[in-house]
């Protein structure tokens, strides 16, 4: 702050004495100039009286004020970005996901820090905002897209704080009427029917016919599905429990609190699980090669978007199963305590932390086997690949 503090000098200029100093307007340094007393006439000024009516114009205009030194020279989005994702991995209050970081960390390289990312934190107003939201509005993203974005830009203004106090250094009341935050609708989230789910049970071979029948029947995450243990798997009760889950081949703990949890599976399904586990004990039930989880983008591209080409559904990611599972689990009007229990969604409520249906194992099992999974389970196909000590099916 000393460094960049100014007291200006006083010349006369003409019939007037004046203050020279100099200013930063957005991005450059101004010479500016400010009338100070009269050369001759009643107004003149001593040169003391002149130093003080310096000092007060000075003042007026900002120039040495903390605040005008944060705008220009404060911490910058970049740096406080960079600061914040090093934070969030490694807090010990709930620490972000590595899927997640590599989200934003995308997200900066491509959108943020090439608008606002030498922006200082204190100039990052409704105003730039608004640019922000035209811009990645110019680059062609989509409405879903631009609310992520920028609310992570939020986030990072709001991780800086006071050491002492921990309060917001720039808190914010954001406008999105005024930035033209656009509106969500229409978004594509693209499903199966029962008939495509059942063709898509049948066309793969081995673990990805396994994996594709269990995702649908279960609704769970991609990531939970190679990161599944056999040992999680309680085929006399037709229990999966939720413990881990797998992203880029790493282990990794579940997705939220609420993702740890325990499912149950109709009998169906637990004779395939059966008849594709065989004599296996221990390890993942869909490893690869050298016992590490299966990579997503690889069974994504490898296997099904070929698959759901064949059968002539739309292209989509894992996530269409889950809705699938949804779908049918509403249509069949099971409760939805079970639902969030089995699809690991928080409870909505405190009326919902009050109901203890997930401890009653009889009527959960009862109430799967009721709801049913929607398609046809159909025989593995076995292939001959061999991993482990385990057959590849």
């Amino acid at each position: 702050m000393a460094r960049r503090f100014q007291s200006g000098s006083i010349s006369q200029m003409g019939s007037w004495y004046v203050l020279r100093f100099r200013q930063d307007v957005g991005d450059e340094r101004k010479q500016t100039y400010l009338r100070v007393c009269p050369v001759n006439g009643p107004n003149r000024l001593s040169r003391a009286a002149r130093r003080r009516r310096a000092e007060e114009l000075m003042e007026q205009a900002g120039v040495n004020s903390v605040e005008t030194f944060n705008v220009i020279h404060g911490e910058t989005f970049r740096e406080r970005a960079d600061a914040f994702l090093r934070e969030a991995a490694t807090r010990r209050r709930d620490p972000v996901k590595p899927a997640t970081l590599a989200t934003w960390e995308s997200c900066l390289a491509k959108y943020l820090n090439p608008a606002i990312g030498d922006l200082p934190l204190a100039s990052i107003t409704n105003g730039a905002l608004k640019r922000l939201v035209a811009s990645l509005d110019k680059s062609g993203l989509g409405a879903r897209a631009i609310q992520l974005y920028t609310g992570f830009m939020k986030l990072v203004i709001a991780s800086a704080v006071d050491p002492d106090s921990g309060d917001q250094l720039y808190p914010r009341k954001w406008n999105h009427d005024f930035v033209d935050m656009p509106i969500v609708r229409n978004q594509k989230q693209p499903t199966f029917t029962e008939e495509t789910m059942s063709a898509i049970a049948k066309e793969p071979r081995g673990r990805y016919q396994a994996l594709f029948t269990l995702l649908g029947a279960t609704g769970m995450r991609i990531g939970e599905a190679l990161g599944l243990d056999i040992k999680q798997i309680d085929l006399e009760h037709r229990v999966i429990k939720i413990t881990q889950s797998a992203w880029r081949s790493k282990i990794q703990r579940p997705k939220t609190h609420a993702a740890t949890r325990e499912f149950d599976i109709t009998v169906a399904v637990a004779e395939m699980l059966k008849t594709f586990i065989g004599d296996r004990t221990k390890g993942l039930l869909f490893p690869s090669r050298n016992g590490l989880p299966l990579g997503q983008s690889n069974i994504s591209r490898r296997h099904l978007h070929p698959v759901l080409k064949k059968v002539g559904a739309v292209k989509t990611s894992f996530h269409a199963f889950r809705r699938f599972r949804t779908t049918w689990l509403r249509k069949q009007r099971t409760p939805e305590d079970l639902i969030r229990l089995w699809l690991g969604h928080a409870e909505a409520s405190i009326t919902d932390s009050y109901s203890k249906l997930k401890d009653d194992l009889q009527y959960r099992q009862k109430e799967a086997e009721r709801s049913g999974i929607g398609f046809e389970i159909y025989p593995i196909v076995r292939t001959v690949r061999t991993f482990q000590k385990a057959v590849a099916v």
